[in-house]
């Protein structure tokens, strides 16, 4: 088998590549650019078209609606709060969110939202970084009416509306009973939202400001952020949400007078960045290197730990992998194995072809990012199709599995 000087062999990445571009040529992605990198070498794919019927083709820079997958970056701006005492893990949150204080708790979190219990106690930092605050995404409560209602209040995802501002936005979440106890069971994706706003409120500046001077910049991440400037519009591609019955692409998002072409009055932390391949492996190789970026600290060490390593009890993991079991077919599996840190999972089983120890997310959007501390590595896979439909699932599942056959 022949070599190449990066730790992958030769042959493996052209499996990779093979493998993307059969999606690619199934007329069901239309592009996709991928990073892999390993031992200080580093392998780019751009494969495609920015829209489903041709156009642009894609290209290393090209910007991506990163949805979910930004939850691994925004969160960092907390990690810099707590390593410099700003925030403490099991603070409450009261003095900065208010409308967090004193809150109800169902009685059944499938019950009527006037049937409730004071909660036990404050919510604090280390609820929401571990989005264990008692409210959020519940694969078991899609029906219940606590589902409904914080729908109603603060669902503002990339296909649809925008969300109002952040105090806006507070005002009507504190409106709303928690499902659950603080601290007693996992819910996803609120929290970030939530964290967000809580960075804000403590540093005095808009997240995006206090992310960038201490993130972004110094990491280089010059095309990551909340919206895309007018002068790179032309390097977003059209974001489609296909049909789950037909597959016939439907249009979530345009570049010119679409959701990121303007600032957004809320800077959602939990899925609203937009980035590249580049920049999401700078900040990736970050992580990997235990806060350490070019010789200048942006994180410490025991920050990178805490964020990239289980923080959940066996009974909140538990609940967790109950949960993912009843929707593994609509994920890329990268979900139902383990357990979840500051923002991202965690591996903590062999379920795939991860090892223990690979850190990372996906969005719904069709994107992923990984890093595997164990093997040195850092993936990124970028698309422009949504998960409507089990495509993008399939490919994020392909792209792991052969970057994984290609390690030498």
């Amino acid at each position: 088998m022949s070599k190449s000087n990066s730790g992958f062999s030769t042959s493996g990445l052209d499996r990779v590549r093979e493998v993307l571009a059969r999606h690619v040529e199934s007329g069901k992605i239309p592009g996709l650019v991928a990073l892999v990198s390993r031992g200080g070498e580093t392998h780019v794919e751009a494969l495609g078209t920015m829209r489903h019927d041709g156009g642009s083709p894609m290209r290393r820079d090209t910007i991506f609606r990163m949805a979910s997958t930004s939850k691994p970056v925004t969160m960092a701006a907390a990690m810099i709060l707590l390593d410099e005492c700003r925030l403490r893990l099991d603070d409450p949150v009261d003095p900065w969110l208010p409308e967090l204080a004193n809150r109800q708790v169902l009685k059944r979190p499938d019950g009527p939202l006037d049937d409730t219990v004071p909660a036990r106690r404050p919510i604090t930092v280390r609820d929401l970084l571990t989005s264990t605050f008692g409210l959020g995404v519940d694969f078991e409560l899609m029906d219940s009416p606590i589902r409904a209602a914080t729908f109603e209040r603060t669902d503002y995802s990339v296909a649809s509306g925008p969300a109002p501002e952040p105090d806006e936005w507070m005002r009507r979440l504190g409106e709303l009973p928690l499902s659950y106890q603080p601290g007693e069971r996992w819910q996803y994706d609120l929290s970030n939202e939530v964290v967000g706003v809580l960075v804000a409120r403590v540093t005095g500046q808009p997240l995006e400001a206090f992310l960038r001077e201490r993130v972004l910049d110094p990491l280089g991440m010059k095309d990551t952020g909340f919206h895309v400037p007018a002068g790179a519009i032309d390097r977003l591609p059209t974001l489609y949400g296909p049909d789950p019955q037909t597959g016939e692409f439907h249009v979530w998002d345009e570049p010119a007078g679409g959701r990121f072409s303007e600032p957004p009055a809320f800077q959602g932390a939990g899925g609203a960045l937009v980035s590249t391949v580049d920049d999401y492996h700078a900040y990736f190789q970050m992580l990997l290197n235990h806060g350490v970026h070019g010789g200048d600290r942006i994180l410490s060490r025991p920050a990178v730990e805490l964020m990239t390593t289980n923080r959940l009890t066996p009974a909140q993991q538990a609940a967790r992998s109950a949960m993912y079991r009843d929707i593994v077919h609509l994920s890329a599996g990268q979900g139902s194995h383990g357990g979840w840190g500051f923002g991202m999972a965690v591996c903590t089983h062999r379920g795939g072809y991860a090892p223990i120890g690979q850190f990372g997310w996906d969005g719904g959007t069709g994107t992923s990012a990984y890093a595997d501390p164990d093997n040195q590595l850092t993936g990124v896979l970028l698309t422009q199709v949504g998960m409507s439909t089990p495509d993008s699932s399939r490919l994020i599942h392909d792209f792991w599995a052969t970057v994984y056959q290609a390690i030498d």
